[in-house]
């Protein structure tokens, strides 16, 4: 027997499947289709960790499954190459984007062949080939024509780090989702894509979708759907005598009797319209400062004490006539709502805290079961029983906010309302490395759409972006200038490119057809291959490439270029791999394993089984190199069983053994089977390792079942071979099992009489150490199971004649004997 030499077996069979063509897209149109998509991975010059494996390898298991399971399957991988991080790295070397992404895209691909992910390369991307761009400006154009697509100017979220505009999903809280740094308002022109328009059927089509309930909840949280009233209360400028509406949005009207004040947010566009003259320099130092701060420092600062200046300006309640004192404040945001509250202390914590420290009336007005609970101290935030509330006094909650809203509309005063917590989505950046946005301005014809496609990203040597807010694109004047389309008079090219998002909201469509020319995708194979059956990546998109992805599917569908609504039918989330400090992996850490030192030391059969074996799928998890150690050994083990029972010497027949092999057998393909299948790698992986522990124990046994044990044997070669392919084609060639390849073999099956045993077999503990085993028939009694585990003999040893003080017996499994 030679010794196990995973180099060896690398560069034996690495060429020998490449040469098959193993890998390459199922095509038989008899089969059933799988499409199996990891998410579009940025290309980093950092390259491949084994925390990107937990992704990657998975998943490939899945698809050789699904292979022998007779699946056509696609498993393709691409780049999504444009974007920020590549620009940023471009600028910092000196070198241009385009070949940092030659460089770090060869780098992954490198590393996947080393891990030996079963990608079809014939099939990969690059979104920023002018190829695939075009089509992602082809899609802005189509949701320009479907209205869809507008331009508009207003304060939007600004890295002052990146230099760049954000969208509201990239800033949430305030930080910018790629340097984590503070993000400030800049005033700007900026495109948008209406995904509000769809906010009711992304939130509905969630239900069907099997997805995490957690990714879920983020998204039905981010979509933030309530049913509530907008009301206008009258505002008037004491020095003006201007009357102004002012726009309130509350989902608790019910509460409306006991509004005592109303608060502005400093973003409010009416701020200085409603401000008495004596009050301008004060509000609007006020406001300077507030605005000056981000959200996440304001949202932080709402609990701590409550800072706003009065405007000088009174506000009218609707439904009493009253006139309530209207404010500035911080703790109410510009991004939900209508910028504006009115504030009901005693019945909003918040509004509470600002009611005590200016000294502003606190009114109950509603009385939680019919019970007044006294609101001076802390407010009462519970439905209940309206009281000072006019005629409304006496109705419960629920039906006063039905009834107010009835009484609003009648008289002119507001309405029932539904509001959504999600934007538009921003879609503009102001970088060179993106793909443009295919509009020309023309100052006859206004914003017009560029048919003549691609629209190439020109070379620039200085791409760096300034403080300006505009594209550094603005800097090519013979590339801004051009032609209009429509009229064919003197006109300038849009100077922005677009999110890296946007490029990523289709990719999964083109690679159906990854090749075609004429159009995005070829409308039969994206039949026959979409919706993605199984999608794979990290929680870390919930609210922005997934959404954006769900919102781009339903705009196609309602084009008529797809018959499904939603892109993604399955979704599952990989737990992080921390480094051994337990913290996460990161070049400044010095903490990153890369899977090529791990390979090199250990093998890639090694290093996949470590990366399902490790934890649960989804569980966050902590690399240990003897871990990986460990699951080297294990493949040592096997090479030797399989070498020295290979051709066992054939010995006079023993039923039992048989049938215990049989059992042991069946359950090792029904447990590695179903939990392949449900994505639970770890415990099929410790099923294998019993199984193969079954046959280490008994190899002196072989040759009493020699056809049973080759069988067993062979199924074990073909179920590793998905999670192992290198040591189980080699051992497959070895046993000269019939076919050219195990890659390709049918997975096995089992029979479920073969999982029934006439005996069984239990471990007997003492003060939980095994000391013994014993055999007993299936049906035993605990009874009888007690009797013989106490009269075994080395069981009498230990208890040297005295009466254990408990017997626990878990039927099937073991005994617990405590002296």
């Amino acid at each position: 027997m030679n010794p196990y030499d995973f180099r060896e077996l690398e560069e034996k069979w690495k060429p020998f499947w490449e040469k098959m063509g193993l890998y390459k897209t199922g095509t038989d149109p008899l089969k059933e289709s799988f499409f199996c998509l990891d998410y579009f991975p940025y290309p980093s010059g950092a390259g491949l960790s084994v925390g990107h494996c937990k992704n990657y390898i998975p998943t490939d298991v899945i698809c050789r499954k699904k292979r022998m399971d007779g699946f056509n399957v696609l498993h393709p991988m691409g780049w999504d190459a444009f974007g920020q991080p590549a620009e940023e790295y471009a600028i910092k070397t000196g070198t241009h984007p385009a070949e940092v992404t030659r460089i770090n895209s060869d780098t992954y691909r490198r590393q996947f062949n080393l891990i030996e992910a079963s990608y079809d390369w014939d099939r990969e991307i690059n979104s920023s080939d002018p190829d695939y761009y075009r089509w992602t400006q082809y899609f802005f154009n189509l949701l320009f024509d479907r209205g869809l697509a507008y331009e508009s100017e207003s304060d939007q979220m600004w890295c002052p780090n990146c230099r760049i505009v954000l969208s509201n999903e990239e800033a949430a809280g305030g930080i910018c989702w790629r340097c984590d740094g503070e993000v400030t308002r800049k005033k700007l022109k900026q495109w948008f894509f209406r995904i509000t328009e769809y906010a009711d059927r992304l939130l509905e089509d969630l239900d069907d979708l099997d997805w995490p309930e957690g990714i879920k909840a983020m998204q039905k949280n981010w979509i933030g759907r309530s049913e509530g009233a907008s009301v206008i209360f009258m505002v008037k400028n004491p020095a003006s005598g201007e009357q102004i509406e002012l726009p309130v949005y509350t989902t608790r009207l019910d509460t409306i009797f006991g509004a005592t004040f109303c608060v502005l947010a400093p973003e409010h566009p009416d701020v200085e319209k409603m401000t008495a003259p004596e009050k301008h320099d004060e509000v609007m130092a006020y406001v300077s400062k507030a605005m000056s701060r981000n959200d996440v420092e304001r949202r932080a600062d709402a609990d701590k004490e409550k800072t706003g200046v009065f405007t000088g300006c009174f506000a009218i309640n609707p439904y009493n006539g009253k006139e309530i004192p209207l404010y500035v404040a911080d703790y109410v945001l510009a991004g939900y709502g209508t910028a504006a509250i009115m504030a009901v202390p005693a019945h909003d914590e918040r509004d509470h805290a600002f009611a005590r420290k200016f000294g502003i009336p606190i009114i109950e007005v509603i009385a939680p079961d019919g019970i007044p609970q006294g609101v001076e101290e802390e407010a009462t935030v519970a439905d209940g029983q309206l009281l000072n509330s006019g005629v409304f006094s006496g109705l419960d909650s629920d039906e006063a906010r039905i009834r107010m809203a009835a009484y609003a509309v009648e008289k002119g005063i507001g309405k029932a309302e539904v509001r959504y917590r999600i934007r538009d989505w921003l879609v503009s950046r102001q970088r060179y490395w993106g793909a443009p946005i295919p509009i020309i301005h023309c100052d006859k014809c206004g914003a017009v759409p560029d048919r003549n496609l691609p629209v190439k990203l020109p070379e620039m040597k200085n791409f760096e972006p300034d403080d300006t807010g505009r594209s550094p694109l603005a800097r090519i004047e013979e590339w801004v200038n051009t032609i209009c389309p429509a009229c064919g008079g003197p006109a300038r090219r849009d100077t922005d490119t677009m999110a890296g998002f946007v490029c990523s909201s289709w990719y999964f469509l083109r690679f159906a057809s990854p090749f075609e020319i004429e159009r995005p995708f070829d409308p039969e194979a994206v039949k026959y291959w979409l919706p993605v059956d199984l999608y794979v990546g990290g929680a870390e998109h919930a609210v922005m490439h997934l959404i954006y992805a769900r919102f781009w599917t339903k705009v196609m569908y309602d084009e008529g270029m797809l018959d499904f609504t939603e892109p993604f039918l399955i979704l599952k989330n990989q737990g992080m791999i921390l480094g051994a400090d337990g913290q996460k992996m990161s070049k400044s850490k010095g903490n990153i394993v890369t899977p090529d030192e791990m390979v090199e030391k250990f093998g890639a059969d090694a290093l996949r089984l470590y990366i399902l074996f490790m934890g649960p799928f989804e569980a966050e998890l902590y690399w240990s190199e003897d871990g990986i150690a460990g699951t080297y050994r294990f493949l040592k083990r096997v090479w030797s069983v399989v070498h020295e029972t290979a051709d066992p010497e054939k010995k006079p027949a023993d039923g039992e053994f048989a049938a215990e092999l049989r059992y042991q057998l069946a359950k090792a393909l029904k447990k590695v089977t179903e939990d392949i299948d449900s994505f639970n790698f770890n415990t099929g992986v410790a099923a294998l390792m019993e199984f193969v522990n079954f046959l280490s124990a008994n190899r002196e046994k072989a040759g009493t079942a020699v056809d049973l044990w080759r069988k067993a044997i062979r199924e074990l070669i073909v179920v590793m071979s998905p999670m192992t392919p290198f040591i189980c084609e080699e051992l497959w060639h070895r046993m000269n099992f019939q076919g050219e390849t195990v890659i390709i073999q049918q997975w096995p099956t089992w029979n479920e009489n073969d999982l029934i045993l006439d005996t069984i077999e239990m471990v007997v503990q003492v003060k939980g150490k095994i000391r013994a085993r014993i055999t007993l028939p299936a049906g035993a009694s605990k009874e009888e199971i007690e009797k013989t585990a106490l009269s075994e003999e080395k069981i009498m040893a230990i208890l040297g004649g005295s009466e254990p003080r408990r017997v626990i017996v878990v039927p099937g499994k073991l005994i617990n004997i405590i002296p």
